[in-house]
């Protein structure tokens, strides 16, 4: 049965994520604020329906989340981490108000956590991943300044994680997963190392995960997920490959996948809507130039107009 896309409730569904302050899951997920932040408010940008009159609020928030150190934390009072730290970059990007935060401090902050084999630490807790490699390559183009970091050292250790299958796991030896395999191929354009992929390799096992369903897996013999819309299928885009899986039954995955009632995305259809589906959801549509939506950047997870406005480089293979 044919689904339509259902903006106006989307749109809804973002901008009531934190008026129920006082339910059990607004308590549990606190430490993750700041990734909501960046999936609702991207989420809106992509469905020209961004809320600036809480503009200010909403960037003095993420300005009272910055520690001493330069890195921000998922909320005030929490531990920073590179990956809050990414998010609230992407987000004052939206909100063009880089211009707001001590960069210089979050700049020391990303280039202390390189580590003498180029990967790259989420916290003080040394926790590594292709996940980070990612954020920090991000982070810092975004901000110009790859130049504080050895982007070489950080490209080859990603290019180790390379599997047989020309996918990328999350540390040397792991096993392949499309959301570490957006990460990993991200993290290398970013920092010029595409040259590391063997695209057809990569391009095959990725089409592999669209099942019967339309939507993808992260991993063979799982279910699909519509989180893996965006990871495969941006990292298809960025080493231009788009073309070879079914749009269409991919959109209609995604479209399946909505709450008609309520509004938001979840990760299969049948189940209960989250922002985190939500935005991935929109952006995968996106990416597939579905109608009424602002293109988004594959590499950046950024609306296309603003890379543009910062002047980033574009980082898609092209052959």
């Amino acid at each position: 049965m044919a689904v339509e896309f259902l903006p106006e409730l989307h749109k809804q569904f973002c901008l009531n994520l934190d008026k129920e302050k006082d339910t059990w899951e607004y308590f549990v997920t606190e430490h993750l604020r700041m990734g909501g932040a960046y999936w609702g408010i991207t989420a809106l940008d992509l469905l020209f329906g961004l809320d600036e009159s809480r503009r200010e609020e909403l960037v003095q928030w993420i300005l009272a989340c910055q520690a001493p150190n330069g890195g921000f934390s998922g909320n005030v009072d929490h531990d920073p981490h590179i990956t809050s730290t990414h998010y609230a970059v992407l987000v004052l990007s939206v909100y063009n108000a880089l211009d707001r935060m001590d960069s210089n401090k979050v700049v020391e902050f990303v280039a202390s956590l390189q580590q003498p084999d180029g990967s790259f630490a989420g916290d003080q807790w040394l926790e590594v991943d292709t996940r980070f490699s990612y954020n920090a390559l991000s982070t810092l183009t975004v901000l110009n300044r790859l130049d504080a970091v050895d982007v070489t050292k950080a490209t080859d250790f990603v290019a180790k994680c390379r599997n047989f299958d020309g996918a990328f796991g999350g540390v040397p030896g792991a096993e392949s997963h499309a959301a570490y395999t957006f990460c990993a191929v991200g993290a290398l354009a970013l920092g010029s190392g595409l040259h590391h992929l063997d695209a057809d390799a990569l391009g095959w096992w990725l089409c592999e995960r669209q099942t019967k369903s339309g939507g993808f897996n992260g991993r063979p013999e799982k279910q699909p997920d519509v989180c893996y819309s965006w990871w495969i299928l941006s990292t298809l885009y960025t080493i231009d490959r788009l073309h070879w899986i079914d749009k269409d039954a991919l959109i209609n995955f995604v479209l399946q996948a909505q709450d008609t009632e309520a509004g938001g995305i979840a990760d299969r259809p049948g189940n209960v809507p989250d922002v985190f589906h939500t935005f991935f959801g929109i952006a995968a549509l996106s990416l597939l130039e579905y109608p009424g939506l602002k293109p988004v950047d594959p590499v950046y997870a950024l609306p296309c107009e603003v890379v543009r406005s910062l002047h980033l480089p574009d980082r898609v293979l092209r052959e």
